[in-house]
């Protein structure tokens, strides 16, 4: 009855109390490890320590007041205490922003209070400070000003999109909704909408407001003042930039809290996250469950911006693996498998799969890495365990999982092509979140009949996956032709005695592109250095005449450009990161254009070239390396790898001295790359 009567009067007496706001510290305050910082950009600072504690006077608070501060770089949860009582979590974001925490009443002590900062187990260096005490709850805090948003695209028709709003200096802003009814995702200066209308309070000042819906569309800027004594409205446009014809975009790895008990996506908002940055083709990959999007597209009215495939992240010990599609009710694959031979079996056996997907290969989990070198020869891509590999497509960009070495699986999966393997690159968002890694950042887009997002069909994007019919974007998107009428997944015949290549790189207005890389076996042939077309949609065109080869070669395009570094759209810091510096770029690439050098009509993988050059000269090493000096490096590796596979020691001074003389450089290269990857 005491703490009715106290909230009564609270209520009544609010619009008379005097609201103070105290800078409790000005300051913002470097924690980590000493003598060990986790970036570049700390090197030779000293952290305040691993914990933050602040102390100051206060009063008792009878209400609930507002703790606001800024945070920067955070990657795991750290605690927020005031007088050892938790009040919150920082949020695990790279970008800054502003927390606005709630302190309950009585936590405040008249005289002496401490606010602590308290690391994780795990080293994460941050910046966090700029505190401030308000005396008025968090909703009221924020509600001082309020914010109507529109969005509509090129035809005035409202749009599903991300608002980004940040404060001068950077920060995104503490925002809450006016209408919790409102079909909205929301956090710390991000807001996704699936009908273009955000109507937002936050406190009064000055914003900057982008609006934009992923890779394909423009960007809309605007800023406003908000004063607090009225509702500020601001409209905004944005449009379609990118052209993508027959082509379905793809994030085929999307969690949500509610099934995979991690990130901080529920999955009624994920479904906002899905229409707001224009993924068409979105499978649902929550770890060892079959999510069936259906009922909530139709509870959130999304059902008419994309299609939803069920799948499964099936994940084990000894490696992740996305499946697609499921039928409603097939069981769960055995995820306790460790033996990939039963492993594949048993996802294969699920009703209605079709494609199995690789994973992040070279993540860390459970003390496993799939294409560790004690698994994987990165040269020749043999599985040094077991059967051969099964799955149809690998994850070669994952934007929640950056590599520090953005193109290192890119090595990976030529090796894996070089060995005989169709398996399809792709790219992926693997996001558990709202905002801190933006779904569909990675993705694929897949040669599929588009016109109708609603209903993708999705036999059609199966077939382009496992026909490697795929282009992997992650701010840049490529168009390759051959002889202006071949493209990825095509195997190029009658071909000419020169061959003329074109290549376009295409993106938004607000990406970049500054190289070109064109590879043949995984080899590279051609490197393009360009300016890259500020602000216009088309980057470069890149033209290229290549002497028809003598044996069967597959092309790839690879670009790449600044990190996009906005707050609508940043590049994440690498996952398991190797080393200290970062650097963010854009990179777009192709699948394979398969060349038919030889003229037979079929595709001829430099394995098979090398197995047979092997077996006929009966594996004698100077037979051999005559035989392959018509070969490029990546046949001399394969070939390299039989014969290390039958025995001979390449590593003899005897060898080297045969090998290391070779006529042919190509020869030599591929067979000291092979003998580098071996171990005593």
């Amino acid at each position: 009855m005491r703490w009715i009567c106290v909230v009564l009067l609270w209520m009544f007496a609010l619009p008379l109390l005097a609201v103070e706001v105290r800078v409790i510290d000005a300051k913002m305050y470097y924690l980590g490890t000493p003598g060990f910082p986790e970036w570049e950009e700390f090197g030779g600072k000293t952290p305040h320590g691993r914990r933050l504690d602040l102390r100051f006077e206060a009063k008792a608070n009878v209400i609930e007041h507002t703790l606001l501060f800024r945070q920067r770089q955070v990657k795991y949860r750290w605690p927020v205490l005031l007088n050892n009582k938790r009040i919150g979590w920082l949020q695990a974001a790279d970008t800054p922003l502003t927390l606005a925490l709630a302190i309950p009443p009585r936590t405040l002590r008249t005289g002496p209070n401490t606010i602590s900062i308290v690391a994780p187990k795990r080293t994460d260096d941050i910046e966090v400070g700029n505190f401030q005490l308000i005396t008025l709850p968090v909703e009221q805090t924020l509600k001082q000003g309020a914010l109507v948003i529109r969005v509509s695209d090129e035809d005035a028709l409202p749009v599903p999109c991300r608002i980004t709003i940040t404060k001068p200096d950077g920060t995104l802003a503490a925002l809450r909704t006016m209408n919790p009814k409102q079909p909205l995702a929301l956090r710390p200066g991000v807001v996704y909408t699936s009908n273009g209308k955000a109507e937002l309070n936050l406190q009064p000042g000055k914003y900057t407001i982008y609006a934009s819906r992923g890779f394909e569309y423009g960007i809309d800027k605007k800023t406003v003042t908000i004063s607090g004594k009225e509702i500020s409205r601001v409209e905004m446009k944005i449009q379609r930039e990118v052209p993508t014809p027959g082509l379905v975009a793809v994030d085929s790895h999307i969690h949500c809290l509610t099934y995979s008990g991690h990130g901080d996506a529920s999955v009624e908002e994920r479904m906002h996250t899905i229409a707001g940055e224009g993924i068409e083709l979105a499978i649902a990959t929550d770890h060892n469950h079959h999510v069936d999007y259906q009922p909530v597209m139709k509870a959130t009215g999304t059902s008419r911006f994309f299609t939803s495939v069920i799948g499964n992240e099936v994940t084990t010990k000894t490696g992740h693996f996305n499946a697609f599609p499921i039928i409603p009710g097939s069981p769960v694959p055995d995820y306790k498998l460790g033996d990939w031979t039963k492993l594949m079996a048993s996802i294969r056996s699920t009703q209605g799969v079709r494609v199995i997907v690789l994973n992040h290969p070279h993540n860390t989990h459970s003390g496993f890495r799939p294409l560790a070198s004690e698994n994987f020869n990165p040269v020749t891509g043999r599985h040094l365990h077991g059967a051969p590999y099964s799955f149809d497509a690998m994850e070669v960009v994952t934007s929640a999982a950056m590599q520090s070495d953005n193109l290192r699986l890119y090595s990976d999966w030529f090796a894996l092509l070089n060995h005989g393997y169709r398996i399809a690159g792709i790219g992926s968002s693997d996001t558990h979140d709202v905002s801190r890694f933006i779904l569909g950042q990675a993705r694929t887009y897949v040669e599929c009949p588009d016109t109708n997002p609603a209903k993708v069909d999705v036999a059609k994007a199966c077939d382009s996956f496992r026909n490697l019919r795929a282009y992997i974007s992650m701010g840049l998107l490529l168009r390759m032709r051959v002889e202006d009428q071949f493209t990825v997944g095509d195997l190029a015949t009658n071909l000419p005695a020169k061959i003329t290549l074109e290549v376009k790189v295409i993106g938004p207005r607000w990406v970049e592109a500054d190289r070109l890389v064109l590879f043949a076996n995984g080899i590279p042939i051609l490197e393009k250095k360009f300016a890259g077309a500020p602000d216009k949609v088309c980057k470069a065109i890149v033209r290229h005449d290549l002497d028809r080869p003598k044996h069967d070669l597959y092309l790839v395009a690879i670009a790449t450009g600044p990190g996009v570094t906005k707050p609508y759209w940043e590049i994440p810091r690498p996952y398991q990161h190797k080393t200290k510096k970062y650097v963010p770029r854009v990179l777009g690439a192709t699948n394979p254009v398969w060349l038919d050098g030889d003229g037979d009509g079929t595709f001829t993988f430099p394995k098979g070239y090398a197995k047979r050059v092997v077996e006929q000269t009966n594996g004698e090493l100077g037979k051999t390396l005559a035989n392959l000096t018509d070969f490029d490096e990546a046949v001399a590796a394969q070939a390299a790898g039989i014969l290390a596979d039958r025995g001979f020691n390449l590593r003899s001074e005897e060898a080297k001295g045969r090998w290391g003389k070779a006529d042919s450089e190509p020869v030599r290269k591929g067979f000291a790359s092979f003998v580098g990857t071996l171990k005593d």
